[in-house]
């Protein structure tokens, strides 16, 4: 398989992009790469990680770069000769499988909507990033690209969010939910209600409302909800982790006894840091899009980009694209 990766996208590039590559070429002989960006100082980086005469990397050049400041649509119409412009048209033009960049998030929503554009039938693609739990990561659907929604599209939501956890999370059969201020049908806004109604005549195992202290038990295994709210999960849940590991570290270096009691613990809390690292999910993929879409972190490093090719492997052995097509087709015939 081949996969395109934005070499400028994230505050680590091109260096944690190329040094991620290498790591992907050791641990897999079944893939190929197709790096976009500066020519020069991509060659100048495979040198340095060692990869510079590997046969399994292709270097389309690209001149300029769209950072996080610009305006999404303005910056895609006017750098055509951007890394993500090129790579994104790389996809288009189906000579890669999957694409993946950790520059701005606008831009990539934006330009794959535009230039790959969306699987027949999908009304809007959906970013929707993996999430870890006490028992089992969910994913959560959608976290920011549609802030007003229909039913119809949450609908179509629970269908792509169910068919990426079955391709690359191995869920057979994923529980999905939908975000409300109650379990009773009756419960929620009207977009809600209309939602809750669709989607128990949708073929994906619907389990019914999730209220918000339900979102993180590890019963679901799919979240659907519009963009603005999904959006404040998210980043409620960030600050909320933030502010909890800050508490823990004050009060467990307060004094002695609590300072040896930590140091016990130490092999435990270095557990908890891994499975709450979002190194280890790798990025978010925008589901909907004709073609793998991976969306890595910002300020991704080498091991966080392996992660996301990693990913864009598994989407691609998962058959991620064609579950979604299949699934949207269906509730478009009913």
């Amino acid at each position: 398989m081949k996969i395109v990766i934005d070499a400028y996208g994230g505050d680590n590039a091109p260096r944690a992009v190329i040094e991620g590559t290498a790591l992907a070429l050791n641990e897999w002989n079944d893939m190929e790469f197709i790096l976009t960006g500066r020519e020069a100082e991509i060659r100048a980086e495979l040198e340095r990680a060692g990869i510079a005469d590997s046969d399994r990397i292709e270097i389309v050049n690209a001149d300029s770069v769209i950072t996080c400041e610009e305006q999404p649509t303005v910056a895609i119409k006017q750098k055509k000769d951007s890394s993500l412009v090129i790579a994104l048209n790389i996809m288009a033009e189906k000579k890669a499988d999957c694409f993946i960049s950790g520059g701005s998030t606008g831009a990539v929503l934006t330009g794959a909507t535009l230039i790959v554009r969306r699987i027949p039938g999908v009304k809007r693609p959906a970013l929707a990033p993996v999430i870890p739990t006490a028992d089992a990561p969910f994913l959560l659907i959608d976290c920011g690209a549609n802030a007003d929604c229909k039913p119809e599209y949450l609908q179509q939501f629970a269908i792509m969010g169910s068919a990426y956890m079955q391709g690359v999370m191995g869920v057979e059969s994923p529980r999905v939910g939908l975000v409300n201020n109650g379990a009773e049908e009756s419960k929620g806004s009207e977009l809600a209600k209309a939602a809750h109604a669709l989607l128990k005549e949708t073929n994906v195992n619907f389990k019914g409302n999730c209220e918000g202290r339900d979102i993180f038990s590890g019963d679901f295994d799919v979240v659907v909800t519009d963009g603005f709210t999904g959006n404040i999960i998210l980043k409620e849940a960030e600050g909320f982790s933030s502010a909890l590991f800050k508490i823990m570290k004050r009060e467990l270096t307060s004094s002695f006894i609590t300072k040896i009691g930590a140091a016990i613990a130490k092999p435990a809390f270095k557990s908890v840091k891994k499975i709450m690292d979002y190194k280890e999910y790798g990025g978010a993929p925008l589901l909907g899009i004709n073609g793998g879409i991976i969306k890595a972190h910002g300020s991704s490093d080498s091991k966080a980009f392996l992660s996301a090719i990693r990913q864009a492997r598994k989407y691609v052995l998962g058959g991620v694209t064609e579950k979604i097509a299949s699934g949207i087709a269906q509730i478009e015939a009913q």
